[in-house]
């Protein structure tokens, strides 16, 4: 008894020279910088699918917009490329049609215009810089992965810039990208099941001031996922809503997944504002799109929200384009199936069997 005394006094000694030591190494007046974790709010499921709804309620849109192109052909080199804000027009309409249309700043010609009907895309690009090389009409499947065309030339061209910008130039403009952004379908619990979680996202915004408590912070968001099950019964997810928690509660982004669960756009939300002369729709004034595979991001910006025209019904004829231009015609589909062939190692006649 009288050693188990001992060995007790023995190691509150130890704790209390151990305590004695790391007070004297490590002083409270010593500052240690982390993020500044904000005061989230809370919001039901229900609230949550609202702010959803409310946005799914758009079937058609038309307005004059900004547009901000950002190459990111080369992000793994830390390098993206950023071309001058645009002016332009966008008509979109459910299901999935859209018409849009790239201004030439101050001087107002046209340096491209498209549209999709949801299963087919067209793109007219007018205006080139003056070379003329890439004035083209490119038509193309809305469905199809142009990937292989990318690694293709990759190939070829040995690191070429110029071999690259081309198929930047043509092949990532998909104007049917921007109606997943716009025309947000709604939640539907009879074909997908859903989850809720809640995240804290370290965040860090290099445009504040250096000192400021806002430059580094840990922001509370809500997770909503979309999840489909496949028939083998297994469940692949579809979409992730990120409700923004600090300040209120709203819809801040949306990712979409491929059938492999990797991303395919990834959609943010500026902050909300009234649209249209009545100001019935009180909806996000900018929309920022990235498409990592394409490699590229687009941000639209209404230029005068108040203008901007929703629930007016276009005719189908509106979301095709013909090449009026008489532009060099660019068959993606054509492209990606000659590809495809020289893959195998074969030539066209040989893969159809014609002689």
């Amino acid at each position: 008894m009288f050693i188990n005394s001992f060995r007790k006094g023995h190691f509150a000694l130890l704790l209390a020279a151990a305590a004695v030591f790391l007070a004297g190494c490590i002083s409270p007046k010593d500052k240690i910088e982390q993020a500044t974790l904000l005061e989230s709010a809370d919001a039901t499921e229900a609230e949550l699918v609202s702010q959803i709804d409310n946005i799914s309620k758009v079937d058609s849109m038309h307005a004059k917009v900004y547009l901000k192109f950002e190459d990111n052909s080369f992000a793994e080199l830390g390098i993206a490329e950023k071309y001058k804000t645009a002016g332009g027009e966008i008509t979109v309409q459910r299901p999935s049609n859209i018409r849009l249309k790239v201004e030439v700043p101050i001087v107002g010609t046209d340096v491209a215009q498209m549209a999709s009907d949801g299963k087919s895309f067209q793109v007219a690009v007018l205006q080139d810089g003056g070379s003329g090389k890439y004035k083209k009409f490119v038509i193309g499947s809305n469905s199809a992965d142009y990937s292989a065309l990318q690694e293709q030339v990759d190939d070829l061209s040995n690191g070429s810039s110029e071999m690259k910008k081309n198929v930047n130039a043509f092949s990532n403009l998909r104007p049917q990208h921007f109606t997943e952004a716009m025309l947000v379908r709604p939640v539907d619990t009879s074909s997908y099941f859903y989850t809720l979680s809640t995240i804290l996202q370290e965040e860090f915004d290099i445009n504040a001031k250096k000192k400021s408590p806002l430059r580094w912070v840990l922001r509370g968001y809500y997770l909503y996922d979309e999840y489909q099950r496949g028939d083998d019964n297994s469940l692949s997810i579809k979409r992730r809503f990120w409700f923004d928690r600090v300040g209120g509660v709203r819809l801040a982004r949306l990712q979409i997944f491929d059938g492999s669960g990797e991303i395919e756009s990834d959609i943010i939300y500026g902050a909300e504002g009234a649209l249209t002369e009545s100001g019935t729709f009180v909806l996000p004034l900018q929309v920022e799109l990235t498409r990592p595979k394409e490699k590229y991001k687009m941000r639209l910006t209404y230029q005068t929200p108040k203008k901007v025209i929703i629930g007016n019904e276009f005719p189908t004829k509106a979301f095709t384009l013909e090449n009026v231009w008489g532009l060099e015609v660019l068959d993606l589909d054509k492209e990606l199936r000659e590809a495809n062939t020289a893959g195998t190692g074969g030539t066209g006649a040989e893969r159809t069997g014609r002689q």
